[in-house]
């Protein structure tokens, strides 16, 4: 936290969003409907913040600024962040991070989200992703090959995973790839010095927390919105990360986030 003498806008705040949709099931706190979208990103707005991409907020902190800053990202990479997600973002105003999983691009659903995956529809194509590019305040960031935790992979699988995918990226979309979200935001030192030492200045875990400019950009911790957050609760979470909602949004998460954590080890038997 901050002390009395410190401006709260030195702090940031970063959200988490998935699908734009609707999800039901165990996994349904990874899906924000469009209008619901549409309202939490107006709320925020009206509330004073300007909401960026990740790798523009960590720039603007890093050269002094002390307006008042959202980061939004979407991870993962489905084809309902072009449809639903960037008029959402166009109509209020919003820049974004886009996580791409390179791996699962053009691919039917989300491998990794086992019987659950069709209710999340399809990925986006590499020519979808290049026409997402083209969206000014959109940046594309890297998810990594195959959308797997990289804390439990050997070392050379581990690279291979990190290396490959922001290669791509670069290569195919000619940007350049700056910032990382670790596939269910898990990450250790070496994840990390791996991450950094292959082309990324950024990278982002979950956290449940606010970021401050004195913390290490590679593990820049985030908030998940979820369909039960109003336009008001998400500009109180922001704002109040030292209440009690947060714990108790955080409760709320982790039974999804446990699920997909647990299908996504019993996947990584056959990735080695």
């Amino acid at each position: 936290m901050t002390d009395a003498a410190t401006p709260a806008w030195t702090t940031l705040p970063a959200l988490m969003y998935h699908s734009v949709s609707t999800v039901g099931g165990p996994l349904r706190d990874l899906a924000v409907p469009p209008e619901l979208l549409t309202e939490q990103l107006h709320a925020l707005s009206a509330a004073g913040y300007r909401l960026v991409g990740l790798t523009e907020a960590l720039d603007r902190l890093g050269m002094g600024s002390t307006e008042k800053m959202v980061a939004v990202t979407f991870d993962d990479g489905y084809r309902d962040f072009l449809t639903a997600g960037v008029p959402a973002l166009q109509a209020t105003g919003a820049g974004a991070t886009l996580y791409a999983s390179v791996g699962h691009l053009g691919g039917g659903h989300a491998a990794w989200l086992g019987e659950w995956a069709p209710a999340f529809g399809p990925m986006l194509t590499w020519d979808e992703l290049a026409e997402i590019a083209t969206v000014p305040g959109i940046e594309i960031g890297n998810h990594s090959l195959i959308h797997h935790p990289l804390d439990v992979l050997a070392p050379g699988e581990l690279r291979d995973q990190v290396v490959s995918s922001h290669d791509q990226l670069e290569q195919r979309l000619q940007l350049k790839v700056r910032s990382f979200a670790y596939p269910h935001g898990y990450n250790s030192r070496q994840v990390r010095d791996v991450v950094a030492a292959s082309g990324h200045d950024n990278a982002t875990e979950v956290g449940y927390r606010l970021h401050t400019p004195s913390e290490r950009r590679f593990a820049v911790p985030r908030f998940q919105p979820t369909p039960d957050h109003s336009g008001a609760d998400l500009v109180a979470l922001v704002e109040g990360a030292g209440s009690p909602l947060v714990p108790q949004l955080k409760r709320l998460a982790q039974p999804g986030w446990r699920m997909v954590r647990k299908m996504a080890r019993k996947a990584g038997r056959n990735l080695t």
